[in-house]
């Protein structure tokens, strides 16, 4: 059968319109932020367990389910965190490292002594570095909600002063209140943050199974949204929870801002070292008659 060039012309218009239009349709679903783009990473596979160890890597378990969010495991893992510090951590006493960027300006290293009774939330910090000697006291459901505080230096002779938390004063130089201080909280807010993300898609994920935090071994999960969008409270940020504390001891949160070596600004970080838990604390001491209090 003999076919005309008119007609050979129109059949490859429409197989080219028709490989077009599927290539359109896929870029407009890559551009979609409620598709999955996503990847997970881990590192290779420990050595096999022993029958001991089974509960350890239960806890730690991060396996990736078939079709499921990346972020997934990491949500497990920290209802997990949060179930362990609610049955098994009343109090605990540390020394806590933040460092935040404040307007636009990355700040020095805070180092504060930190006590934290759980049930009610009492946070007594000393500080160490900077303004050393300041000192702030919250204890829920006290003091009308609000703080007590003493400044450093010439400023402690004001005395101790009563703010609220989340007033100007008491948010100089802080991104959080003190009533979001502590691992409990952290926990919770992690928590809320991968319930959020995981609504969307374009997330890496990376699981370090042997990190360390310190000396201390450690499980990293390092979180990336490689696009900015206004759902992402940040590009990249980075969990560390002790092996045997089962507690966050590290996190750190970075925006799509570079620096000037061309890394992801650092826009938070909170290290909690030298952590003891259950000291038996009560509120005599967190109460301002204590000699350690206000001392």
């Amino acid at each position: 059968m003999k076919v005309s060039t008119t007609t050979c012309r129109l059949a490859t218009c429409v197989a080219m319109l028709t490989v077009a239009s599927a290539a359109n349709a896929q870029q407009e679903r890559g551009n979609n932020l409620e598709a999955p783009v996503y990847r997970v990473a881990h590192e290779t596979p420990a050595k096999p367990v022993s029958a001991r160890a089974v509960k350890e890597v239960d806890f730690f378990d991060l396996t990736q389910h078939e079709n499921e969010h990346p972020l997934a495991p990491c949500k497990r893992l920290a209802e997990r965190v949060q179930a362990h510090i609610a049955a098994n951590v009343s109090d605990y006493s540390c020394t806590f490292w933040k460092r935040e960027r404040i307007d636009g300006e990355l700040q020095d290293y805070n180092c504060m002594a930190m006590r934290v009774r759980n049930e009610p939330l009492s946070v007594h910090l000393i500080f160490k570095k900077p303004n050393q000697g300041q000192e702030v006291l919250y204890i829920e459901g006290q003091n009308g909600g609000k703080m007590r505080a003493r400044g450093h230096g010439w400023r402690s002779r004001v005395g101790v002063m009563t703010l609220d938390p989340e007033g100007s004063m008491a948010m100089d130089g802080n991104r959080h209140p003190i009533t979001m201080a502590g691992v409990k909280n952290l926990t919770d807010k992690l928590i809320e943050i991968a319930e959020s993300d995981m609504k969307y898609g374009e997330c890496e994920v990376k699981t370090h199974a042997n990190a360390t935090m310190g000396k201390r071994p450690a499980v990293m999960l390092e979180i990336i949204h490689p696009v900015p969008r206004r759902e992402f409270k940040f590009h990249l940020a980075r969990v560390y929870i002790d092996k045997e504390l089962k507690i966050p001891v590290r996190f750190e949160a970075y925006s799509w801002d570079k620096d000037k070596a061309g890394n992801p600004e650092l826009e938070e970080m909170y290290i909690y070292t030298d952590v003891k838990l259950n000291n038996g604390f009560t509120a005599a001491d967190f109460a301002e008659a204590n000699p350690a209090v206000f001392k």
